[in-house]
């Protein structure tokens, strides 16, 4: 019989699935006795698996109420349908679903899901007003780890957060990802004008902020250069007054097709990830598949994907000067970046899990901490 396993997250589903989530909840449904509870998104059409939520109209307040509610969520689907596990993605989450498994009376093991430092949460994302919530927010993580049945990371940088409050994680592997539009076609040759590419939300933890002030000086030392921004957050002012007063070397689109993606890459020379904290970093294997080499800060997990001066350069977090030098250096030699791009492009290896493969492992995750 197989294991009844409850996922619980934030994320915001639409139904019906994409077709790359289908193939990661088609697998998972193969290993697992698979019920979600979510947010909905688009929700046009009906799957047993999951249990969406729709947001409250609360404006800022929303994320609070998800919060507030979500013991009571999950002790309701927990008495209604019981299961022998819960992985819980986020570490405050979790500790709140320790306190809905409590209410419910449940046996069910509940697993931490960490995917990076807790801590960034309310301190490096969303309104300032958040930073309010730090304590709470870091008394409500620390909880989780030291009383989930299980944690699970997803590289060498989040299994050292967890290994610094004495616990050892329960399994390390990395999340599915679909890389297939990535790897579809070989690398294409770079592109004739120097460009830099950032691709992620515009909040503070990926340093917007500190990459507009470090390509000023790329521009004035390479006035030939571009840079490309895609992504929306609550920084978006930083991207509109960088493109106002460098409209020339400057282009910035608030999203674009996941399918997209890859055609960005294609027209970049270099990926830039000049984050303040990170898990693992998505977009540096996608840039790896299409040939691209990433400048990055030397924090969280980049640097247990990039190699510094062999799939990349690394720089110390918010050194504008550094960032600005590693892009121009890059930029400014093309011989370099094809040959970082190359280096990256033969390290993806370690990435390409199929949705089998997750899923196995999830399977034998729940196996491990049921059985313990």
């Amino acid at each position: 019989m197989k294991q009844r396993l409850l996922m619980v997250g934030r994320t915001r589903y639409d139904l019906p699935l994409s077709v790359t989530l289908g193939r990661k909840f088609d697998a998972l449904e193969h290993e697992v006795d698979v019920r979600v509870l979510a947010t909905a998104g688009r929700v046009s059409a009906a799957d047993s698996r999951f249990r969406l939520y729709r947001p409250l109209p609360l404006g800022r307040l929303e994320g609070a109420a998800f919060y507030a509610l979500l013991p009571f969520r999950v002790a309701l689907e927990l008495r209604a349908r019981p299961a022998d596990a819960v992985l819980v993605q986020g570490a405050q989450e979790t500790a709140l679903v320790l306190a809905g498994r409590a209410l419910a009376r449940s046996s069910a093991k509940v697993i931490l899901d960490l995917h990076g430092d807790w801590r960034a949460a309310t301190r490096l994302y969303g309104s300032p007003s958040r930073r309010a919530f730090a304590p709470l927010g870091d008394l409500l993580a620390r909880t989780a780890v030291r009383h989930a049945d299980g944690v699970r990371t997803i590289s060498g940088y989040t299994s050292g957060l967890v290994r610094a409050q004495g616990l050892e994680p329960a399994a390390e592997f990395p999340a599915f990802m679909d890389l297939e539009p990535f790897v579809a076609t070989s690398p294409v040759a770079l592109p004739d004008r120097p460009t830099a590419l950032f691709v992620g939300v515009l909040e503070r933890y990926k340093a917007i902020d500190v990459l507009a002030a470090a390509w000023r000086s790329v521009v004035a030392r390479l006035p030939d250069a571009r840079l490309r921004i895609v992504g929306r957050g609550t920084m978006a002012e930083t991207a509109r007054s960088l493109v106002a007063s460098l409209p020339d070397s400057l282009s910035w689109a608030e999203s674009v097709p996941p399918d997209a993606v890859a055609a960005e890459l294609d027209a970049a020379t270099v990926l830039v990830l000049p984050s303040r904290s990170e898990g693992l970093g998505r977009v540096v294997v996608e840039a790896f598949c299409r040939g691209r080499a990433v400048v990055g800060s030397r924090v969280g997990g980049i640097p247990d994907l990039v190699t510094d001066a062999e799939t990349g350069l690394l720089v110390p977090p918010a050194d504008t000067s550094a960032l600005a030098d590693a892009l121009v250096r890059v930029l400014g030699d093309r011989e370099l970046a094809a040959g970082l791009g190359a280096a990256a492009r033969g390290a993806i290896e370690p990435w390409l899990a199929t949705p089998e493969d997750y899923a196995r492992r999830i399977r034998e995750l729940v196996a491990q901490v049921t059985s313990g």
